[in-house]
């Protein structure tokens, strides 16, 4: 299940790509077209932003922008940006030591078939597969 932060990142990159332009877009516009809190969209464009998905400016003509067209970014990033690893069970995670009972688990053939399934379909897609 992914959580509201990871569906609005998602629904922002989408809104940004809509846009289509090379200007800084007012996150309060995006904000008032998807209707989501601007204050909640401000910690999420921060994420996003130090995650390397968009670039932000302050000031008068101030906002947010892509930072890449968008056939080059896959789903998959933006929600593994937001929400984690797609890994279902810890034992796969990259970050996780390596587990004591893989070599006997008759579980973890599962989770890893699994887990490249769901990873290839949020990586095979793109933002702009999105956008039509």
């Amino acid at each position: 299940m992914f959580s509201t932060k990871g569906r609005y990142a998602l629904r922002v990159m989408v809104d940004l790509a809509q846009q289509d332009s090379d200007e800084f877009i007012p996150l309060k516009d995006v904000a008032a077209r998807q209707d989501i809190s601007k204050k909640y969209l401000e910690i999420i464009a921060k994420e996003m932003v130090k995650g390397g998905l968009i670039t932000g400016a302050s000031g008068k003509h101030g906002g947010y922008k892509l930072c890449k067209k968008p056939s080059d970014y896959s789903v998959g990033e933006i929600i593994e940006l937001m929400e984690g690893s797609f890994a279902p069970v810890a034992c796969l995670d990259e970050d996780c030591e390596k587990c004591q009972r893989a070599s006997g688990c008759k579980t973890l053939p599962m989770w890893n078939e699994f887990y490249k399934l769901e990873k290839d379909f949020f990586y095979g897609k793109k933002l702009s597969d999105l956008l039509d």
